[in-house]
C-alpha cells in the first residue's frame, strides 16, 4: 500500500541546504523518515533515490529537495533486505524475510506479481530492461531467475552455492546473472546456456557484494576479510595471475561495493561505518567518507558521478558530493605519492587525475568531454600542455 508523502521529516531542508558545514568540499545531504535500518538504495532518474528498510517500507525521494515522494508502507510481514528498480523507475521489487519476492507499480503502490518461496530471501535485482528478475536465498543457497512478461519461474538453481547467497547482479547485457555467497565465492551463470561458467576463489571470509564494469572487462569483489579483489574477466588472466588486491582502507567487513560510469573508481561500503573511493587503474585508496554512525549497508554512483549515494544501519539515506573531491588535500597528496598528476580540463575546466607516466603525451581532456566529442583528438604532445594546471596549482579549499 502506498501514502502520498505522508509526514514529512522535522529536518527537512530546501534544495541549497546542506547537512555539512557550507565550505566543506565533500558536501552531504541527509534523507531522513526510514525508523529502521536502511538497507538498500538505488539512483532512480536523474533526481529521485529509491530505498528499502528493515521498517518494511520502500520510500522514493526527490534527492535534491530532500522530498520523500512516496511511501510504500507494510509491503512485507519482517525485513526487506533488497529492493531494485528497473531503469526509468516505473516498477520495483521486493524480497523479505517472510519468504515472498514481490513487483510493484512505483506510481500507483499495485502489486503486479508475488510469488512465495521456501527460504528467506536476502537479495534481489531486476535486469536493466526490467524483464527479469532474480532471487537469492539463505538457507536453500539458491538462485531463482524469474521472467516478469509470463510471470513463470525459468531457473531455480537450489545448491547454487556452498552457503548463503548475500548478493546478485545481472551482467551489463543481461545475459548472465552473477552471485555472492557465504561460501567465500561469486559466480556468474549464463542464462542463455542455463550454465555456471565462472566460479572465483580467493576471499578468507564471505563476500558480501560485487559490482562489474559496464565493457564487462573488470569485476569487484566486496568481503568480510576486509579487502576488495579485481579480476579481469575478459581475459581470463585472473586464472594465471590471480585478482589485485585493495586493502586497508577500512577496518571492517567490506559490505557493499560499486562501479563508477566509467570504470575509473570504486566506492566500497564497510561495517566500520566508513565509505571508501578507490583509483582502480592504480590500485589505491582515493577518498574516505565518514559520517554514518551505523554499518553502511550499500552504495552507488551517480550516473554524472559527481554523486555518491549511501545508507546505514543509522536509518538514514545519505548524498555525497564529491564533485570537487580532487581539491581535497588529502586526496592530492595520495595522488602524489603513487604518481598520479592533477590537471585541468581544458573544456570544461573541472580536474581529473592521470599518470605521469603518460606525461610525454599529455591528455588535456577529461573523460566526459572526450566521450562528448570522440571524433576530436585531444591529446597534446607536450609535456605542459596549454591550459592544464598541475595538482600544486590548485588551491584546496
Amino acid at each position: 500500500m502506498t501514502r502520498q508523502q505522508g509526514q514529512q521529516s522535522k529536518t527537512e531542508h530546501s534544495d541549497d541546504k546542506w547537512d555539512s558545514e557550507d565550505l566543506a568540499t565533500v558536501r552531504i545531504k541527509v534523507l531522513q523518515g526510514h525508523t529502521d535500518s536502511a538497507n538498500s538504495c538505488q539512483f532512480i532518474g536523474g533526481d529521485k533515490v529509491l530505498s528499502s528498510s528493515t521498517d518494511c517500507s520502500v520510500r522514493i525521494w526527490n534527492w535534491r529537495t530532500r522530498k520523500c515522494l512516496r511511501v510504500f508502507e507494510n509491503l512485507h510481514k519482517v525485513n526487506i533486505p533488497q529492493t531494485s528498480a528497473d531503469q526509468d523507475g516505473k516498477k520495483f521489487i521486493t524480497c523479505g524475510w517472510d519468504k515472498q519476492v514481490k513487483l510493484w507499480d512505483s506510481e500507483t503502490g499495485e502489486k503486479l506479481l508475488e510469488k512465495t518461496h521456501d527460504d528467506f530471501l536476502t537479495c534481489c535485482q531486476l535486469s536493466h530492461d526490467g524483464n527479469l528478475a532474480a532471487i537469492g536465498s539463505d538457507l536453500c543457497k539458491s538462485l531463482s531467475v524469474y521472467d516478469l512478461r509470463s510471470g513463470d519461474l525459468v531457473y531455480d538453481l537450489k545448491n547454487h552455492h556452498g552457503s548463503g547467497v548475500t548478493s546478485v547482479k545481472f551482467s551489463p547485457d543481461d545475459d548472465k546473472v552473477i552471485t555472492t555467497s557465504m561460501d567465500k565465492t561469486a559466480k556468474f551463470f549464463d542464462l542463455i546456456s542455463g550454465n555456471s561458467t565462472v566460479k572465483l576463489e580467493g576471499h578468507t571470509n564471505v563476500v558480501s557484494s560485487c559490482s562489474i564494469t559496464s565493457d564487462e572487462r573488470k569485476f569487484a569483489t566486496a568481503s568480510w576479510d576486509k579487502s576488495i579483489r579485481l579480476w579481469d574477466v575478459a581475459t581470463g588472466m585472473y586464472r594465471s595471475k590471480g585478482p589485485s588486491v585493495m586493502s586497508g582502507g577500512h577496518d571492517g567487513s567490506v559490505g557493499c561495493c560499486q562501479f563508477s560510469r566509467d570504470g575509473l573508481f570504486l566506492v566500497t561500503g564497510s561495517y566500520d561505518m566508513s565509505i571508501v573511493v578507490w583509483d582502480v587503474e592504480n590500485n589505491v585508496q582515493k577518498l574516505k567518507l565518514q559520517g554514518h554512525y551505523g554499518w553502511v549497508n550499500d552504495v552507488a554512483f551517480s550516473e554524472d558521478q559527481n554523486w555518491l549515494l549511501s545508507c546505514s544501519t543509522d536509518c538514514t539515506v545519505r548524498l555525497w558530493n564529491i564533485e570537487e573531491s580532487d581539491k581535497i588535500p588529502i586526496v592530492l597528496e595520495n595522488k602524489k605519492s603513487v604518481g598520479i598528476k592533477v590537471i585541468k580540463c581544458s573544456k570544461c575546466g573541472k580536474p581529473f587525475s592521470m599518470s605521469q607516466m603518460e606525461s610525454f603525451r599529455d591528455v588535456t581532456v577529461c573523460v566526459f568531454c572526450r566521450l562528448s566529442s570522440p571524433e576530436k583528438p585531444w591529446l597534446s604532445f607536450t609535456d605542459t600542455p596549454e591550459g592544464s594546471e598541475l595538482a600544486a596549482d590548485v588551491t584546496p579549499t
